[in-house]
């Protein structure tokens, strides 16, 4: 703060004080997010359109306050994998959850998401929306078998080899509703599957593994409303693999942009501050685009000189 005073001065803009920086970064979070927003909507992401079907990787990251022993805050993010550039955020507490419904979806979207996503009320709310969804499926949440009995993922998978793919029609089922689609299987190779074992090992910690998570760590499963006319099974699991493009957008946000170090312990300057990080990376955003169509000698790419 007070090197941004000291600057601040220097540039003739304000004689301010390192306290005064921090008064009024603390009261400007709510413009800092309107500015993010706008900037979003200026760059020409704020929908589709007649650009027809998109692809779109959600998901969420978590954000501690210095000397916190959990999350404090959540970042909302919705990237476009076929431009790789922020098209939706939000910035929560810790108290609002992962759902699908936090999205807002225009007709042909795609949502693309990990097993967080996997609920009824969220998988609702795309398909009323005109979208579709690729989510992967977690082998506790319940889905209906074609002959309307609870369907069992680890049946369905059993028999296949590495690498193989099967498929079967299954229905997530809301409230008074069954969302129709598939569930696209694949055997995993043993060293997939040893490292998905251990990752269940230390989120189940001291309980262990039963002998069920352990033999449907073998497979993923992913569902899809998508039929078989629009997408193979192959290019669901392609799509899916997609989704890890946000993971790498969370990694640049906070090792390059410093969006993981939260200094502040205010819930107002903390929500400020992690609004101004989003603001620093959507003008990247924003300077690359225009990098992309400007050259060295002052005329966009693929005009004559």
């Amino acid at each position: 703060m007070q090197e941004t005073a000291v600057r601040a001065g220097q540039a003739g803009w304000a004689r301010l004080s390192g306290v005064a920086v921090f008064k009024r970064l603390r009261g400007s979070g709510e413009w800092l997010r309107w500015m993010a927003v706008e900037l979003r909507r200026e760059m020409g992401v704020e929908g589709p359109g007649s650009r027809g079907r998109r692809l779109r990787a959600v998901d969420a990251t978590v954000v501690s306050e210095p000397g916190s022993r959990g999350t404090d805050w959540r970042v909302h993010w919705g990237l476009d994998l076929g431009t790789l550039e922020c098209d939706y955020f939000e910035l929560t507490g810790v108290e609002e959850g992962e759902t699908l419904r936090r999205f807002p979806v225009e007709r042909g979207d795609v949502l693309v998401a990990d097993r967080g996503y996997a609920g009824a009320v969220g998988v609702g709310h795309v398909l009323r929306s005109g979208g579709d969804v690729v989510v992967r499926w977690p082998t506790g949440r319940p889905l209906r078998g074609s002959e309307g009995g609870r369907l069992s993922l680890v049946e369905a998978a059993r028999g296949l080899q590495v690498g193989e793919i099967r498929e079967c029609e299954a229905g997530v089922v809301e409230t008074g509703q069954v969302h129709w689609g598939r569930l696209v299987m694949v055997r995993r190779s043993e060293q997939a599957a040893a490292a998905a074992r251990r990752r269940c090992r230390k989120k189940l910690r001291r309980r262990g593994l039963s002998p069920i998570v352990y033999e449907a760590a073998r497979y993923c499963f992913v569902w899809t409303s998508l039929s078989r006319e629009q997408a193979s099974a192959e290019q669901v699991l392609e799509w899916y693999r997609g989704r890890w493009q946000i993971e790498l957008a969370f990694k640049r946000l906070k090792s390059l942009l410093g969006l993981g170090h939260l200094p502040k312990t205010d819930p107002g300057s903390a929500k400020a501050w992690l609004a101004g990080k989003l603001v620093a990376g959507l003008l990247v955003q924003r300077m690359l685009q225009q990098a992309g169509s400007f050259s060295p000698w002052g005329y966009a790419l693929g005009e004559p000189p």
